[in-house]
């Protein structure tokens, strides 16, 4: 494990991917498969999501935490904590928010419900969003409105595309540093 990765060691962490998952490649998969007390959210319908079922399927995941998470969301898990946030009574340590989609960008999946429009609430916990430069999901302009309306602090990645594991990332280490990043400053 390398050394960044040693210091997360007391850090407790909930993964909150998006459509799909996050399978075997993807970096979330992989950050949890090296912190075993890391957790991640569970959703019935991984391919298919409705808002109302994901919003539980996050308050069942925060139920119970010994000392307040880090949320460590990609794409549609975005979306999730900031709607979940506006409503949320559980404490969150800080999150981690990877390329957030567009709702109303082309690419948008047809098969999510609830998630047309997205909160312009500012987060009550700290907050990173990370970009990339040529996300067909969400354009760097979009992620950074989101930063703005969330209280977030923005990175813009690089060409990356939308940071999965069509990315060709591996363990995404950049991503890594930014999380380290994000918990110095919380």
């Amino acid at each position: 494990m390398p050394k960044h990765e040693r210091s997360m060691d007391g850090v407790t962490a909930l993964i909150v991917p998006g459509i799909g998952n996050s399978g075997p490649r993807h970096w979330q998969t992989l950050w949890e498969q090296n912190h075993p007390r890391w957790q991640r959210v569970q959703q019935r319908d991984w391919d298919h999501p409705v808002l109302d079922e994901w919003l539980r399927g996050l308050d069942v995941a925060m139920a119970g935490w010994p000392q307040p998470p880090v949320l460590i969301a990609h794409s549609m898990g975005c979306l999730l904590v900031a709607h979940w946030a506006r409503r949320a009574s559980a404490a969150v340590g800080a999150a981690l928010l990877v390329a957030p989609p567009d709702p109303q960008g082309p690419a948008f999946p047809s098969t999510a419900r609830g998630f047309e429009t997205v909160p312009s609430d500012r987060l009550p916990f700290p907050s990173l969003v990370v970009a990339s430069s040529n996300d067909a999901f969400g354009s760097v302009d979009y992620a950074k409105q989101c930063a703005v309306d969330w209280g977030s602090a923005f990175v813009e990645a690089g060409a990356i595309g939308h940071i999965n594991a069509e990315s060709d990332l591996g363990a995404w280490p950049a991503g890594f540093v930014f999380l380290t990043q994000l918990l110095a400053t919380s």
